[in-house]
Protein backbone atom coordinates (compact mmCIF):
# COMPACT_ATOMS: atom_id res chain seq x y z
CA UNK A 1 0.00 0.00 0.00
CA UNK A 2 1.33 3.51 -0.83
CA UNK A 3 2.38 6.16 1.68
CA UNK A 4 -1.04 7.81 1.78
CA UNK A 5 -2.77 4.48 2.28
CA UNK A 6 -0.29 3.43 4.97
CA UNK A 7 -0.74 6.65 6.92
CA UNK A 8 -4.49 6.44 6.62
CA UNK A 9 -4.71 2.85 7.81
CA UNK A 10 -2.45 3.50 10.79
CA UNK A 11 -5.15 5.75 12.23
CA UNK A 12 -7.63 2.88 12.31
CA UNK A 13 -5.79 0.53 14.73
CA UNK A 14 -6.04 -2.19 12.12
CA UNK A 15 -5.44 -5.74 13.26
CA UNK A 16 -4.44 -8.75 11.19
CA UNK A 17 -6.37 -11.09 13.49
CA UNK A 18 -9.29 -11.44 11.08
CA UNK A 19 -11.68 -14.27 11.86
CA UNK A 20 -13.26 -16.40 9.15
CA UNK A 21 -16.26 -15.25 7.14
CA UNK A 22 -18.40 -18.03 8.64
CA UNK A 23 -17.49 -16.89 12.17
CA UNK A 24 -18.23 -13.26 11.30
CA UNK A 25 -21.66 -14.15 9.94
CA UNK A 26 -22.52 -16.45 12.86
CA UNK A 27 -21.45 -13.82 15.40
CA UNK A 28 -24.06 -11.36 14.07
CA UNK A 29 -26.89 -13.73 14.99
CA UNK A 30 -25.34 -15.22 18.13
CA UNK A 31 -22.62 -13.17 19.87
CA UNK A 32 -24.15 -9.81 18.92
CA UNK A 33 -27.76 -10.87 18.95
CA UNK A 34 -28.80 -8.48 21.73
CA UNK A 35 -26.78 -5.41 20.76
CA UNK A 36 -26.92 -5.63 16.96
CA UNK A 37 -29.18 -8.25 15.38
CA UNK A 38 -32.21 -7.73 17.64
CA UNK A 39 -31.96 -3.94 17.37
CA UNK A 40 -31.69 -4.18 13.58
CA UNK A 41 -34.78 -6.37 13.25
CA UNK A 42 -36.68 -4.26 15.80
CA UNK A 43 -36.06 -1.08 13.75
CA UNK A 44 -37.19 -2.89 10.60
CA UNK A 45 -40.43 -3.91 12.36
CA UNK A 46 -41.08 -0.72 14.32
CA UNK A 47 -40.73 1.58 11.33
CA UNK A 48 -41.87 -0.81 8.61
CA UNK A 49 -38.59 -0.31 6.76
CA UNK A 50 -38.84 -3.35 4.47
CA UNK A 51 -41.88 -4.61 2.58
CA UNK A 52 -42.49 -7.66 0.42
CA UNK A 53 -40.74 -7.49 -2.97
CA UNK A 54 -38.76 -4.35 -2.15
CA UNK A 55 -35.57 -3.78 -4.12
CA UNK A 56 -33.14 -2.01 -1.83
CA UNK A 57 -29.96 -0.17 -2.80
CA UNK A 58 -27.65 -0.74 0.18
CA UNK A 59 -25.07 2.07 0.16
CA UNK A 60 -21.55 0.87 0.99
CA UNK A 61 -18.91 3.48 1.83
CA UNK A 62 -16.40 0.98 3.20
CA UNK A 63 -16.80 2.27 6.75
CA UNK A 64 -17.74 0.18 9.76
CA UNK A 65 -21.43 1.14 9.68
CA UNK A 66 -22.15 0.33 6.04
CA UNK A 67 -20.10 -2.89 6.13
CA UNK A 68 -22.14 -4.15 9.08
CA UNK A 69 -25.37 -3.00 7.42
CA UNK A 70 -24.56 -5.05 4.32
CA UNK A 71 -23.98 -8.20 6.38
CA UNK A 72 -27.19 -7.59 8.34
CA UNK A 73 -29.18 -7.41 5.12
CA UNK A 74 -27.61 -10.63 3.92
CA UNK A 75 -28.48 -12.38 7.17
CA UNK A 76 -32.03 -11.03 7.03
CA UNK A 77 -32.43 -12.44 3.53
CA UNK A 78 -31.30 -15.83 4.87
CA UNK A 79 -33.35 -15.92 8.05
CA UNK A 80 -36.17 -13.39 7.63
CA UNK A 81 -39.75 -13.92 6.50
CA UNK A 82 -39.91 -11.03 4.04
CA UNK A 83 -38.87 -11.58 0.42
CA UNK A 84 -36.83 -8.67 -0.93
CA UNK A 85 -33.89 -7.98 -3.24
CA UNK A 86 -30.72 -6.00 -2.62
CA UNK A 87 -28.13 -4.15 -4.67
CA UNK A 88 -24.92 -3.40 -2.77
CA UNK A 89 -23.69 -0.16 -4.30
CA UNK A 90 -20.50 1.80 -3.81
CA UNK A 91 -20.43 5.40 -4.92
CA UNK A 92 -16.72 6.22 -5.30
CA UNK A 93 -16.52 10.00 -4.76
CA UNK A 94 -12.83 10.08 -5.70
CA UNK A 95 -11.05 7.78 -3.25
CA UNK A 96 -7.28 7.40 -3.37
CA UNK A 97 -6.43 4.18 -5.22
CA UNK A 98 -5.13 2.54 -2.03
CA UNK A 99 -8.34 3.32 -0.19
CA UNK A 100 -10.46 1.94 -3.01
CA UNK A 101 -8.34 -1.21 -3.11
CA UNK A 102 -8.87 -1.77 0.61
CA UNK A 103 -12.63 -1.28 0.20
CA UNK A 104 -12.76 -3.79 -2.65
CA UNK A 105 -10.66 -6.34 -0.76
CA UNK A 106 -12.86 -6.05 2.34
CA UNK A 107 -16.06 -6.57 0.37
CA UNK A 108 -14.58 -9.51 -1.52
CA UNK A 109 -13.52 -11.22 1.71
CA UNK A 110 -16.89 -10.52 3.33
CA UNK A 111 -18.76 -11.83 0.28
CA UNK A 112 -20.53 -8.52 -0.37
CA UNK A 113 -21.18 -8.36 -4.15
CA UNK A 114 -20.69 -4.64 -4.72
CA UNK A 115 -21.30 -2.55 -7.82
CA UNK A 116 -19.00 0.49 -7.99
CA UNK A 117 -20.01 3.78 -9.58
CA UNK A 118 -17.33 6.43 -10.13
CA UNK A 119 -18.01 10.12 -9.46
CA UNK A 120 -15.93 13.26 -8.86
CA UNK A 121 -17.81 14.42 -5.76
CA UNK A 122 -14.67 15.10 -3.68
CA UNK A 123 -13.12 17.31 -6.35
CA UNK A 124 -16.31 19.31 -6.96
CA UNK A 125 -17.04 19.78 -3.25
CA UNK A 126 -13.49 20.97 -2.69
CA UNK A 127 -13.78 23.45 -5.56
CA UNK A 128 -17.14 25.01 -4.72
CA UNK A 129 -17.35 24.71 -0.93
CA UNK A 130 -14.05 26.25 0.15
CA UNK A 131 -13.03 25.57 3.75
CA UNK A 132 -16.31 23.84 4.63
CA UNK A 133 -16.75 21.01 2.09
CA UNK A 134 -18.47 18.40 4.29
CA UNK A 135 -22.07 19.65 3.96
CA UNK A 136 -21.79 20.02 0.19
CA UNK A 137 -20.04 16.67 -0.13
CA UNK A 138 -22.75 14.88 1.87
CA UNK A 139 -25.48 16.50 -0.20
CA UNK A 140 -23.82 15.56 -3.48
CA UNK A 141 -23.13 12.00 -2.33
CA UNK A 142 -26.76 11.57 -1.34
CA UNK A 143 -27.91 12.81 -4.74
CA UNK A 144 -25.50 10.47 -6.51
CA UNK A 145 -26.77 7.52 -4.46
CA UNK A 146 -30.38 8.33 -5.31
CA UNK A 147 -29.46 8.39 -9.00
CA UNK A 148 -27.68 5.05 -8.68
CA UNK A 149 -30.66 3.52 -6.87
CA UNK A 150 -33.00 4.76 -9.60
CA UNK A 151 -30.76 3.42 -12.36
CA UNK A 152 -30.98 -0.02 -10.74
CA UNK A 153 -34.79 0.17 -10.41
CA UNK A 154 -34.62 0.18 -6.61
CA UNK A 155 -37.52 1.58 -4.63
CA UNK A 156 -35.50 2.08 -1.44
CA UNK A 157 -32.06 3.41 -0.53
CA UNK A 158 -30.54 2.23 2.75
CA UNK A 159 -27.95 4.29 4.64
CA UNK A 160 -25.85 3.24 7.63
CA UNK A 161 -26.72 5.96 10.14
CA UNK A 162 -26.85 4.57 13.67
CA UNK A 163 -28.22 5.56 17.11
CA UNK A 164 -25.37 7.96 17.87
CA UNK A 165 -25.74 9.68 14.50
CA UNK A 166 -29.39 10.31 15.40
CA UNK A 167 -28.78 11.91 18.79
CA UNK A 168 -25.75 13.87 17.58
CA UNK A 169 -27.77 15.30 14.69
CA UNK A 170 -30.52 16.29 17.12
CA UNK A 171 -28.03 18.12 19.35
CA UNK A 172 -26.25 19.73 16.39
CA UNK A 173 -29.54 21.26 15.27
CA UNK A 174 -30.36 22.52 18.77
CA UNK A 175 -26.92 23.95 19.53
CA UNK A 176 -25.77 25.23 16.15
CA UNK A 177 -28.88 25.68 13.99
CA UNK A 178 -31.35 26.87 16.62
CA UNK A 179 -33.92 24.28 15.52
CA UNK A 180 -35.29 20.99 16.78
CA UNK A 181 -34.92 18.35 14.09
CA UNK A 182 -33.85 14.76 14.28
CA UNK A 183 -32.73 12.14 11.78
CA UNK A 184 -35.75 10.05 10.73
CA UNK A 185 -35.71 6.24 10.31
CA UNK A 186 -37.29 6.60 6.87
CA UNK A 187 -38.41 9.40 4.60
CA UNK A 188 -39.51 10.01 1.06
CA UNK A 189 -37.20 12.00 -1.17
CA UNK A 190 -38.47 15.33 -2.45
CA UNK A 191 -36.49 15.01 -5.68
CA UNK A 192 -36.76 11.25 -6.20
CA UNK A 193 -40.38 10.52 -5.40
CA UNK A 194 -40.14 6.84 -6.37
CA UNK A 195 -37.44 6.11 -3.77
CA UNK A 196 -37.74 5.92 0.00
CA UNK A 197 -34.68 6.35 2.22
CA UNK A 198 -34.34 3.97 5.18
CA UNK A 199 -31.95 3.76 8.15
CA UNK A 200 -32.10 0.22 9.61
CA UNK A 201 -29.22 0.77 12.09
CA UNK A 202 -31.39 3.36 13.86
CA UNK A 203 -31.33 1.60 17.25
CA UNK A 204 -27.76 0.25 17.12
CA UNK A 205 -25.17 2.07 19.23
CA UNK A 206 -21.84 2.95 17.66
CA UNK A 207 -19.87 1.20 20.41
CA UNK A 208 -21.49 -2.11 19.41
CA UNK A 209 -20.52 -1.57 15.78
CA UNK A 210 -16.93 -0.76 16.78
CA UNK A 211 -16.74 -3.86 18.98
CA UNK A 212 -18.09 -6.09 16.19
CA UNK A 213 -15.66 -4.65 13.64
CA UNK A 214 -12.60 -4.89 15.90
CA UNK A 215 -13.38 -8.44 17.02
CA UNK A 216 -13.89 -9.49 13.41
CA UNK A 217 -10.55 -7.92 12.43
CA UNK A 218 -12.10 -6.00 9.53
CA UNK A 219 -9.98 -3.19 8.06
CA UNK A 220 -12.65 -0.50 7.71
CA UNK A 221 -12.35 3.01 6.31
CA UNK A 222 -13.22 6.29 7.96
CA UNK A 223 -14.75 8.91 5.65
CA UNK A 224 -11.56 8.61 3.50
CA UNK A 225 -11.91 12.20 2.36
CA UNK A 226 -8.52 13.79 1.79
CA UNK A 227 -10.24 17.15 1.24
CA UNK A 228 -11.81 17.53 4.69
CA UNK A 229 -8.73 16.02 6.33
CA UNK A 230 -6.80 19.17 5.38
CA UNK A 231 -9.48 21.62 6.49
CA UNK A 232 -11.81 22.48 9.33
CA UNK A 233 -12.70 20.07 12.12
CA UNK A 234 -16.24 18.83 12.53
CA UNK A 235 -18.75 20.19 15.03
CA UNK A 236 -20.10 16.65 15.23
CA UNK A 237 -17.01 15.58 17.19
CA UNK A 238 -17.59 18.41 19.65
CA UNK A 239 -21.18 17.22 20.20
CA UNK A 240 -20.02 13.60 20.51
CA UNK A 241 -17.56 14.61 23.24
CA UNK A 242 -20.21 16.74 24.96
CA UNK A 243 -22.66 13.83 25.14
CA UNK A 244 -19.97 11.51 26.51
CA UNK A 245 -19.08 14.07 29.17
CA UNK A 246 -22.74 14.44 30.22
CA UNK A 247 -23.09 10.66 30.46
CA UNK A 248 -20.60 10.66 33.32
CA UNK A 249 -23.22 12.25 35.58
CA UNK A 250 -26.31 10.97 33.73
CA UNK A 251 -25.74 7.57 32.06
CA UNK A 252 -29.11 7.78 30.28
CA UNK A 253 -28.56 11.17 28.65
CA UNK A 254 -28.11 9.64 25.17
CA UNK A 255 -31.32 7.65 25.43
CA UNK A 256 -33.15 10.71 26.75
CA UNK A 257 -32.03 12.77 23.76
CA UNK A 258 -33.28 9.99 21.48
CA UNK A 259 -36.64 9.73 23.26
CA UNK A 260 -37.16 13.51 23.30
CA UNK A 261 -38.03 13.43 19.59
CA UNK A 262 -40.95 11.11 20.43
CA UNK A 263 -42.14 13.16 23.40
CA UNK A 264 -42.69 16.64 21.98
CA UNK A 265 -45.44 18.52 23.83
CA UNK A 266 -46.84 20.85 21.19
CA UNK A 267 -48.69 22.95 23.80
CA UNK A 268 -45.35 23.72 25.50
CA UNK A 269 -43.32 25.03 22.58
CA UNK A 270 -43.06 28.55 21.16
CA UNK A 271 -43.55 27.54 17.56
CA UNK A 272 -43.22 24.89 14.89
CA UNK A 273 -42.91 24.49 11.15
CA UNK A 274 -45.43 22.39 9.22
CA UNK A 275 -45.35 21.88 5.46
CA UNK A 276 -43.05 24.85 5.06
CA UNK A 277 -45.25 27.22 7.06
CA UNK A 278 -44.25 28.62 10.45
CA UNK A 279 -46.74 28.60 13.33
CA UNK A 280 -46.60 30.36 16.71
CA UNK A 281 -48.11 29.31 20.03
CA UNK A 282 -49.84 32.72 20.00
CA UNK A 283 -52.23 31.32 17.36
CA UNK A 284 -53.94 29.48 20.21
CA UNK A 285 -54.58 32.67 22.24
Amino acid sequence: MGKLGDNYCKTLNITNDRISLDEIQRSIIKKYRKDIWSKFTKAVRDYNLISENDKIAVAISGGKDSILMAKLFQELQKHGNIKFDTEFVVMDPGYHKDIRKLLEENCKYLDIPIKIFDTDVFAIADKIAGDYPCYMCAKMRRGALYNIARSLDCNKLSLGHHFNDVIETTMLNVLYAGSYKTMLPKLKSKNFDSIELIRPLYYIEEKSIIRFTQNAGINVLNCACMVAAKKTGSKRYEVKDLIEEMKKSNPNVDKNIFMSAQNVYTDCILGYNLDGKSHSYLENY
